[in-house]
């Protein structure tokens, strides 16, 4: 009976002294919130390789960049790490107050990625070889071209910004007309983080992809020149700022403009844990950091830390 009683109370003790551990004796969060497109290489490399080396668990939530953006600056979503693509959503939060700085982590290119299932898969795979121009094979009856909401996601508004680019590079007049329809065409946009997916399954027959989420995901692809595929930083001044075009954004106007398809990662400066998001940006630009990139389809980072 003693012994019984002896257990009884030691396993009290233990679970008490469970209840009353300091958080850092705990295993921390570490929350990441990143573009939806970057789903692959973070939930199943850089996030899980951290949490193991850092005794942590890791929490990933991948949306539009846009859209995570006005989440924290309206503290509905805390994180300690956002990972954008493009400037705009990180000067968001600059303008909120809310990221002070903004490192360069990886960076990409805009393609076009087709579905080896679709009833078109054979022109596409033509037009990736260059036999035939990938332009027509979208304009085909019947073909289903995906992409994202410009209003919540930068790779939205890059597609529009490729294909207005195209118009002037391949001297095709009102080529994103007839390709994309209106800037917002509900019958194309799906979410960033669903696209690609769909794609997949067959639900459409090409949509627009970031290179690096394209490869990391095994689709096969057709690449697009510098001109315009915005990757060159080289090229904003003289040529992709050529482009522009309007929204309407809570019933306003506004005009945006080409950026450079960079990924920019930041600790907003109400994260949970400020300091061990710090360390995951210095992870991503570890060597180790930069060598999963590379295997899943990015380019190394590009361009200064935005202040």
């Amino acid at each position: 009976m003693k012994h019984r009683h002896y257990q009884n109370s030691l396993t009290l003790i233990v679970a008490a002294s469970l209840l009353t551990l300091s958080p850092q004796v705990m295993a921390k969060d570490l929350r990441v919130a990143y573009a939806g497109s970057m789903g692959a290489v973070m939930d199943r490399y850089l996030g899980p390789t951290f949490a193991k080396a850092h005794n942590v668990q890791y929490q990933g939530e991948g949306q539009g960049a846009y859209a995570l953006a006005h989440l924290i600056a309206a503290h509905k979503l805390r994180t300690d790490v956002f990972v954008s693509i493009t400037p705009g959503p990180i000067e968001v939060l600059i303008k909120a107050g809310l990221v002070r700085a903004a490192y360069p982590v990886a960076s990409t290119a805009m393609c076009i990625a087709y579905s080896s299932d679709s009833p078109y898969a054979k022109d596409f795979k033509e037009a990736a070889e260059g036999k035939v121009p990938w332009y027509k094979i979208l304009q085909k009856p019947g073909v289903v071209f995906g992409r994202t909401d410009p209003k919540t996601d930068p790779q939205g508004q890059n597609i529009v910004f490729t294909f207005m680019l195209a118009e002037k590079y391949y001297h095709e007049p009102d080529l994103a007309n007839k390709v994309l329809g209106p800037v917002e065409n509900p019958q194309q946009i799906f979410t960033e983080a669903s696209l690609l997916s769909r794609l997949k399954s067959g639900q459409m027959a090409a949509a627009s992809g970031y290179l690096s989420a394209v490869k990391s995901q095994h689709l096969p692809y057709i690449t697009l020149p510098d001109q315009i595929n915005l990757s060159n930083p080289a090229m904003v001044k003289d040529w992709y700022s050529k482009v522009h075009f309007t929204l309407n954004v809570d019933g306003k106007p506004k005009t945006v403009h080409t950026q450079p398809l960079v990924f920019y990662a930041a600790v907003p400066v109400d994260a949970p844990d400020p300091k061990l998001g710090m360390a995951f940006i210095q992870f991503m630009t570890s060597p180790q950091g930069q060598a999963m990139f590379k295997e899943t389809g990015y380019n190394p980072p590009k361009g200064a830390i935005l202040k």
